[in-house]
């Protein structure tokens, strides 16, 4: 198979699967280990891989994004402990962002504030778990709802934005480099998150390790724009020390 071709091929099984291993790709594939770690190689610097220990897995790119059922059925342990821990920095906030996504969701139902609170949100999902909560007021923003994560996005969403003033957003991405920053596939999902960046006092990221040095197509904010990141032991105390370097507190959970 000429490496083009198998590339591709390489690139579908990733997409599909969530992850592929280099010893199956081989036999699979009908070609040495070698050759696979090599073609691996490739598409890690082309972007649309990540590699760890023994294969890899994609990177959520302009064309490819997975959707909420894949994320609530990925790492969903991990995603609990970050939960857990960002829950903590409420810090008496009594207006708070919740972005879309699995991660800021179970956040925003791990949150114990001590009196009422207001909850801004861009997830259908996030409003409909929370709604019923006595303690809560939910302000869903209006726009165009995205059915691969179930969030509203566009002018709608920005315009509401602008006049608010947040005490806190909780925020995910796609990926966050030290480089690039934090990232998202699709434009119109970074100009709600940027937007919310602009209007919040206090910002926490919140995202399993994976997301760590994983660049998207559209950039929505620098590391530096955040207080705290919020990730689990995935991520080496080395690089975390590395992105604390750039101002957030960074916590392992």
């Amino acid at each position: 198979m000429e490496a083009t071709r198998r590339h591709r091929e390489i690139l579908e099984r990733a997409r599909s699967s969530g992850r592929v291993e280099v010893g199956g790709l081989a036999a699979e594939l009908g070609v040495a280990p070698e050759t696979v770690r090599r073609d691996l190689r490739h598409l890690v610097d082309r972007g649309v891989l990540q590699r760890v220990h023994g294969g890899a897995y994609p990177v959520e790119s302009a064309g490819y994004e997975t959707d909420v059922a894949t994320r609530s059925a990925s790492g969903l342990d991990q995603k609990r402990r970050i939960a857990t821990a960002a829950a903590q920095h409420l810090d008496g906030a009594e207006t708070v962002y919740v972005d879309e996504g699995v991660t800021p969701q179970l956040v925003a139902e791990a949150l114990r504030p001590d009196g009422p609170l207001t909850i801004v949100t861009s997830s259908l999902l996030t409003a409909t778990a929370l709604a019923a909560r006595p303690e809560v007021t939910v302000l869903m923003l209006g726009g165009r709802v995205r059915g691969r994560t179930m969030a509203t996005v566009d002018h709608w969403a920005t315009h509401m934005l602008a006049d608010l003033v947040i005490d806190l957003a909780i925020l995910g991405a796609n990926g966050v480099t030290r480089e690039h920053g934090l990232t998202t596939p699709d434009p119109a999902v970074a100009a709600v998150k940027g937007r919310v960046v602009q209007r919040s006092r206090r910002r926490v990221f919140v995202g399993i390790h994976k997301k760590f040095g994983v660049s998207s197509f559209c950039r929505f904010a620098h590391v530096a724009d955040f207080e705290v990141l919020v990730t689990d032991t995935g991520l080496s105390a080395t690089e975390a020390h590395r992105y604390a370097a750039l101002g957030p507190h960074v916590v392992r959970a």
